[in-house]
C-alpha cells in the first residue's frame, strides 16, 4: 500500500512475507552492530509481516514520473505568480504576517553534539535509538503560550511566497490543501534529478536530511536532532497548526523499515485504543502520515530517558523508592500488553522515558520491535544486555522476555552499571551463568542454539572476552553483585530473572509482590499452627472435588475445623499416601478416619 496523497493518514489493511530480518542494537561498542556470526545466527524462517508497501526503488520510480510532472506542470505557474525566475531558488528573509512563530533558533544541530553534556544520549551508538526525549533544556520552552494558527492555501503560497520555495516545492505545495508552515527563513535545498536519492532529500542509506527550520507537511517546523539509529532519526518539531512541540520519528526509506515501521503503527493504534485515558504509561502516537516517501510518526515529547538520568547522576545509581515507584509503571504498561498478548522485545533504560525532570513519572516507548504473541517475526530481538536466556538459546519466546528485561534494567538502576554487560551473544550466556548457575536441563536439550554455548554433556563451553577473562558458572551470585541490603528488591530481582519463563513473574504477580506493595514478606508459620492450617486449606481449596465433600456437614467445615474435611477427602481419594499425606494438612491419618466416623453416626442418628 502506497500512499500518494502526502499528509493523509496511515492505515494497514494486510499481511506480506518478507526477508527482513530485525537488526538488535546493542551498546556495547559505539558504532558496531550485535549480529551472530552464519554459525550462531537465529534459527527459523523470518515470518509474516505486514504488506501493502512498495520497495523503495519501485517508490522512486513512481514518483520520478509524478513529481517531475508536477514541477514541469506547475512551476512556470507558480514562478508567474511569483513574478520571478523558474530557476531562482534564492531564499530572502522578509518579515512574514503569516508567521507566527519561528520556535527555537538557537542553532543547536543536536543534543549529541558535545559528550560532556550530562544529559547526552546515547542515541548516536547503535544500541541508545529510538528514543523520541526531550534534555534537561528548560522545560518553559516547550510550553505553548497564546498561538494562533494562520492558514494558507497553496496557491496564496505560490502567489505571495513562491520565491521562498524550491523547485520542488513549487509543485509538492499543490497536493497540500492546507499549509501552515513551509520553512520560509532558510536556504531551500536545490532538487536534483531522478538519478539521486530520493531527488536529493535522502542519503545513500535511505535516511532523510534534515534541516533545520525547514518544515515537514508543510506543517511542522524542524526545531532539533534528537536521535538516530537504525530506524532513522527523531527530531523535536512544533506543530503550527496547533503551537505544540512534539517528537516526530522519521522511518528510513528503505523497505525493511518501512515494513517494520507499519507494524509498529499498528501497535500505536491499537494502544490509543485499549488506553484511551492515558493510564498505562505507553507512548501515544498523535499521527502518523507521509512525506516525501518516509512515513513519519509523531508523538507526544517527553524528557529524559532512564539511562540519561542515571548519567545526570554521575552513575551513583537510584534509590530504592525510585526504582519501586517506576517498576509499578513499567509493570502497568506490561499488564497492559500481556492482556492483549503483546510483547513489547525491547525493553531498556533507553525505551523508558521520563515524563520530565521533576517528577518519576515514566512512560514506556519504542514499539518498533513489538508484536503479537502470535505473530512472532524475528528470532534475533532484543538489545543484548537485556536479552532473555531463551532467545539467545534460541527457544520459542513469550511476554515472559519483558519479565526478564524488566529485572535487568532494575539491577542497572540500583547499581548504575548493566548486570550482564557480554561482549557477544556467548559471553552474554556466561554472564548469565555466573550469576544464576548453569541453566536447567529441560531448557538446555530444548535449545535450537545448544551445539554453540554447551558441550555434549551439557556443560557450558569456555568463554574468554577480549580482557581474557572467564566467566565461571555460580561464581558470583546476584545478591553479591547487587550488594543491596533489602531483601524485598532482591528476591523481586531473582524472581524476574527465573531461567525457566514458566517460573518468571507474571507482571500481575509482580505488582502483588511484598516489595511493590511496602509490606514485610509473610513469615514461615509452624507446621501445625493455626495460622499455618488456614494457608494450607486455601492452597488446596482448588484442588478439592466440591462433590466429594457433600457429605460433610456445611456447619462443621466453617467451624474451626475446616482442615479436616479436606484431610478426609483427600485420604478417601488416596488412601496409600496415609499419614504422609494426612501430615502435609496439619492432622493425622487416624485422627481422620475417627473423625469420619464420628461424623457417619452422627448423621445416622439424625
Amino acid at each position: 500500500m502506497f500512499i500518494t496523497k502526502r499528509g493523509s493518514s496511515l492505515s494497514i489493511n494486510s499481511l506480506k512475507k518478507t526477508d527482513t530480518r530485525r537488526i538488535s542494537l546493542d551498546k556495547a561498542k559505539a558504532n558496531e552492530l550485535d549480529e551472530p556470526s552464519d554459525s550462531t545466527k537465529p534459527y527459523g524462517s523470518p515470518g509474516e509481516t505486514r504488506a501493502g508497501i512498495l520497495s523503495s526503488s519501485s517508490l522512486a520510480a513512481k514518483l520520478s514520473s509524478s513529481r517531475l510532472s508536477l514541477i514541469s506542470n506547475h512551476s512556470r505557474l507558480s514562478c508567474s505568480l511569483a513574478g520571478i525566475d523558474e530557476n531562482s531558488t534564492k531564499s530572502v528573509r522578509i518579515n512574514d504576517k503569516h508567521t507566527v512563530c519561528e520556535g527555537d533558533r538557537s542553532g543547536r544541530s543536536s543534543i549529541l553534539s558535545s559528550a560532556s553534556s550530562a544529559t547526552l544520549s546515547r542515541q548516536g551508538t547503535p544500541s541508545r535509538d529510538n528514543t523520541p526525549f526531550e534534555s534537561d533544556r528548560d522545560e518553559s520552552r516547550n510550553n505553548t503560550p497564546s498561538f494562533e494558527s494562520k492558514i494558507l492555501d497553496p496557491y496564496t503560497i505560490l502567489k505571495t511566497y513562491g520565491h521562498k520555495l524550491s523547485l520542488f516545492e513549487r509543485g509538492e505545495v499543490l497536493d497540500y490543501p492546507e499549509v501552515y508552515f513551509f520553512g520560509q527563513h532558510i536556504r531551500k535545498k536545490l532538487v536534483k534529478g531522478e538519478g539521486t536519492a530520493n531527488f536529493g532529500y535522502d542519503d545513500n542509506k535511505g535516511d532523510y536530511h534534515v534541516t533545520l527550520h525547514d518544515h515537514l507537511a508543510y506543517r511542522y517546523e524542524i526545531l532539533e536532532v534528537l536521535g538516530k539509529g537504525s530506524f532513522g532519526k527523531v527530531v523535536r518539531v512544533r506543530d503550527h497548526k496547533t503551537g505544540k512541540f512534539m517528537a516526530i520519528k522519521i522511518i528510513r526509506n528503505k523497505k525493511q523499515f518501512h515494513t517494520q515501521a507499519l507494524v509498529e503503527v499498528k501497535i500505536l493504534e491499537c494502544i490509543v485504543r485499549w488506553d484511551p485515558d492515558d493510564t498505562h504509561n505507553l507512548i501515544h502516537m498523535y499521527d502518523s502520515f507521509y512525506f516525501r516517501n518516509h512515513l513519519c510518526i509523531s508523538f507526544e515529547l517527553l524528557s529524559l530517558n532512564l539511562y540519561d538520568h542515571i548519567k545526570a547522576n554521575s552513575f551513583q545509581g537510584c534509590s530504592i523508592n525510585f526504582i519501586r515507584r517506576v517498576t509499578v509503571q513499567i509493570l502497568q504498561a506490561l499488564c497492559l500488553f500481556k492482556k492483549h498478548h503483546v510483547v513489547h522485545c525491547d525493553l531498556k533504560p533507553e525505551n523508558i522515558l521520563l515524563k520530565s525532570t521533576k517528577s518519576s513519572q515514566v512512560k514506556v516507548i519504542d514499539v518498533g520491535s513489538s508484536c503479537f504473541e502470535s505473530e512472532r517475526i524475528y528470532t534475533y530481538i532484543q538489545s543484548r544486555f537485556y536479552r532473555a536466556p531463551e532467545v539467545i538459546l534460541g527457544i520459542p519466546y513469550s511476554m515472559a522476555i519483558d519479565m526478564w528485561s524488566l529485572g535487568c534494567i532494575l539491577a542497572e538502576l540500583y547499581t548504575a552499571h548493566p548486570l550482564f554487560p557480554g561482549e557477544s551473544e556467548k559471553e552474554q550466556l556466561s554472564c548469565i551463568m555466573e550469576a544464576l548457575g548453569i541453566p536447567p536441563a529441560h531448557l538446555i536439550e530444548k535449545s535450537a542454539r545448544k551445539i554453540a554455548f554447551f558441550d555434549s554433556n551439557n556443560a557450558p563451553r569456555p568463554v574468554v572476552n577480549s580482557k581474557g577473562k572467564r566467566r565461571r558458572p555460580g561464581h558470583r551470585p546476584l545478591s553479591q553483585t547487587l550488594r543491596c541490603n533489602d531483601d524485598g528488591f532482591l528476591d523481586f530481582v531473582s524472581r524476574c530473572l527465573e531461567w525457566d519463563p514458566q517460573k518468571r513473574m507474571t507482571p500481575e504477580e509482580a505488582l502483588r509482590h511484598y516489595w511493590i506493595r511496602g509490606t514485610s514478606p509473610e513469615p514461615r508459620l509452624a507446621r501445625n499452627s493455626p495460622e499455618s492450617l488456614i494457608k494450607t486449606r486455601q492452597r488446596r481449596k482448588s484442588m478439592i472435588d466440591k462433590n466429594q465433600l457433600s457429605t460433610i456437614d456445611e456447619q462443621t467445615y466453617f467451624r474451626g475445623s475446616a482442615v479436616k474435611p479436606i484431610t478426609i477427602r483427600n485420604n478417601k481419594v488416596n488412601p496409600d499416601l496415609g499419614p504422609k499425606s494426612a501430615g502435609l494438612l496439619g492432622t493425622s491419618y487416624q485422627t481422620s478416619i475417627d473423625f469420619l466416623r464420628r461424623h457417619a453416626r452422627h448423621k445416622a442418628q439424625e
